[in-house]
């Protein structure tokens, strides 16, 4: 192999091309944490803009009432979930992802799994559930019965994701229906 490629012999770096190519590297690491601090500025920013859209819609306020519900879930929702309220609970939990489908094929039962849906919605109200598991006592008292029951964390957290997701729901609902009346 030696013969056919025309090797070079290594050489090493000389000493100020090594000390440019670690000033270089560190400049790379300070210009990454400027854009990161530059980044957390937007997003404040950006928090900031978003609260105070949600201050100015007062049909969303109730879904703040909720323990484990903050203004990024009623943000998500209130941007990608316009259906909230309007359709069924089963028909948002498949829309959202997080109704479990069936795998069945003749005699077979295959596994529920969830799939599909809004997967932005998905994961803001997977953190919502996490929050809410521990501080909403209904939900808390949900996830911790299903756990006992043997339950799998992950099983008995997307099953608080729909329940949590069918409350906010139902109050949205109930909230149009109010407006609808007076």
């Amino acid at each position: 192999m030696a013969a056919v490629l025309p090797l070079t012999r290594y050489q090493p770096l000389e000493d100020w091309r090594r000390q440019l190519r670690a000033y270089q590297q560190r400049r790379m690491q300070v210009v990454a944490v400027v854009q990161q601090q530059h980044q957390h500025q937007q997003l404040a920013q950006l928090d900031a803009r978003i609260v105070q859209q949600l201050a100015a819609r007062a049909e969303l306020q109730v879904l703040r009432q909720v323990n484990g519900v903050g203004p990024v879930l009623v943000a998500s929702l209130a941007a990608q979930l316009p259906e909230l309220g309007r359709l069924s609970g089963k028909t948002i939990a498949r829309l959202v992802g997080v109704a479990p489908l069936a795998r069945d094929s003749g005699a077979t039962r295959g596994v529920r799994r969830i799939w599909g849906g809004r997967a932005g919605i998905r994961q803001v109200l997977y953190m919502a559930t996490l929050v809410a598991v521990r501080f909403n006592p209904p939900l808390r008292d949900f996830y911790q019965r299903l756990r006992a029951k043997g339950r799998a964390g992950k099983v008995a957290l997307v099953a608080a994701m729909r329940k949590l997701l069918v409350i906010l729901y139902a109050k949205m609902r109930d909230q149009l229906a109010a407006a609808a009346t007076s």
